[in-house]
């Protein structure tokens, strides 16, 4: 989740309230799904909740899904703009996205009074995603739309056109370092005993696992 208590550079207030009511509406609408599953809440009762109107969530939210993948989609625009810097790497550009993801998970995990309790409320919320097939096929339907657009950027910087194998298969090689660092995550957190430790065991994971990916894509020539 996002803090969203510091005013950001250049956000005047009007920008600042709808960036506090939307991280409002993905807060509360996680924490009721957590306690009560994804189907047994309805959007009016997370509107009654943060005292706004059910069409004031469809503006910020566009399903019941987005909700709670809300960073998620911050994270894949992260991403898009990264895979467009033509002086990055594609597999150096996902990496610095996704070590920027994983500090801001660590320093809210940090800010809890409980390091295990916050690990588990976020192992929770992994076991929410998993178990709810709403949300497994809004997470496939992502990923499908984000690796045509990172092909689309990345044919672009080379010149091709976006259906051609090699952009297309670029981009799906290195998003697939995404969920590489999601489940490493999981796995990590059950012997985890501090914010530090976590970040250095998944970096090492992710670190891992793009070598690979820059070996291969470096004997391409």
């Amino acid at each position: 989740m996002r803090e969203n208590t510091v005013q950001q550079p250049g956000e005047g207030l009007r920008e600042r309230k709808k960036r506090q009511t939307r991280q409002l509406l993905s807060d509360t609408a996680t924490a009721m799904f957590l306690a009560r599953g994804f189907d047994g809440v309805r959007v009016s009762e997370i509107a009654e909740a943060c005292g706004v109107s059910e069409k004031t969530v469809f503006n910020y939210f566009t399903t019941k899904e987005s909700l709670v993948m809300d960073r998620l989609e911050g994270a894949a625009d992260a991403l898009l703009a990264a895979l467009a810097d033509p002086a990055l790497p594609p597999v150096q550009a996902v990496v610095g996205v996704l070590a920027d993801e994983l500090a801001a998970m660590t320093e809210q995990l940090a800010s809890q009074p409980d390091f295990r309790q916050a690990a588990d409320r976020f192992q929770r919320f992994s076991a929410l995603l998993r178990s709810t097939p709403s949300l497994r096929a809004h997470q496939h339907a992502m990923a499908e739309r984000l690796t045509a657009e990172a092909a689309h950027v990345l044919a672009e910087r080379a010149g091709l056109h976006a259906e051609d194998p090699e952009p297309r298969i670029t981009a799906a090689a290195v998003l697939a370092l995404w969920p590489v660092q999601f489940r490493s995550l999981e796995r990590r957190l059950d012997s985890a005993t501090s914010p530090r430790q976590l970040t250095e065991a998944v970096t090492a994971d992710v670190r891992r696992a793009a070598d690979v990916l820059e070996q291969g894509l470096r004997t391409r020539g």
